[in-house]
């Protein structure tokens, strides 16, 4: 990945040092980590363009198995946790924008066409109205991950997670709390995990890294108490 430069209409943050190995830092809101070179250029290319046209598969190896996908290029700042979730547990997926209301052909034939193109499961992020993830779930019978964002047109989230959450018998979708990115992209892995051990192993490090991190600040917690003894 040495030498990969990506491009973005926002100026890099003052001091903040290129990743190692990962080419010449620019902002795209935080920074698209764990991402192909490749993937990189094009994600930036298509966000200028405002990402109307573009998939951009975003995995290393393997063909996508999760899409995820939003309701606007601003709603990337909180769904920017979901890829990356991804990308650490080995998911090849990919990320594009699809808008219920402003793209609605656009979303129909996303879902319709998923199973096809390899897609095992949709996380899907929305806003205010927030009606993507259940339309998306009433055009394909993959599982649908719901993920309401706190967006600007928002209640607070309120609005969004209920429009999620309310869905009609027959059309379920799996509904995160707010801004609940990480939790959806941990969801759709467990399910894949059922199948796939390697999966599973990497669900299970996850979890064991997050034991540790409690266990850790036990340990600091302990001997801050010690000195102070």
């Amino acid at each position: 990945m040495a030498g990969c430069i990506y491009v973005s209409p926002h100026p890099a943050p003052s001091g903040h040092p290129s990743p190692p190995g990962r080419g010449v830092f620019l902002s795209l809101h935080p920074p698209i980590r764990n991402y192909p070179c490749s993937s990189r250029k094009r994600l930036a290319r298509a966000y200028i363009r405002g990402m109307t046209d573009e998939t951009v598969s975003a995995s290393a190896t393997g063909t996508a198995v999760v899409g995820v996908i939003m309701g606007s290029i601003s709603d990337l700042k909180v769904m920017q946790s979901a890829v990356d979730t991804l990308a650490q547990l080995g998911v090849p997926y990919e990320i594009t924008i699809v808008s219920a209301h402003r793209t609605p052909h656009r979303m129909v034939e996303y879902a319709e066409s998923a199973r096809k193109r390899g897609l095992r499961v949709i996380i899907a992020g929305a806003g205010g109205a927030a009606h993507l993830p259940g339309m998306v779930a009433s055009f394909t019978n993959l599982p649908v991950v719901g993920v309401p964002i706190n967006s600007s047109n928002s209640i607070r989230g309120i609005d969004s997670i209920l429009s999620i959450l309310q869905m009609p018998a027959g059309v379920p979708v799996a509904t995160v709390a707010v801004d609940g990115a990480t939790n959806a992209a941990i969801l759709a892995a467990q399910m894949l995990a059922i199948s796939q051990p390697t999966i599973a192993n990497a669900l299970d490090k996850y979890r064991k890294g997050l034991s540790d991190k409690v266990m850790r600040s036990v340990d600091e917690l302990r001997r801050g108490l010690d000195d102070e003894g």
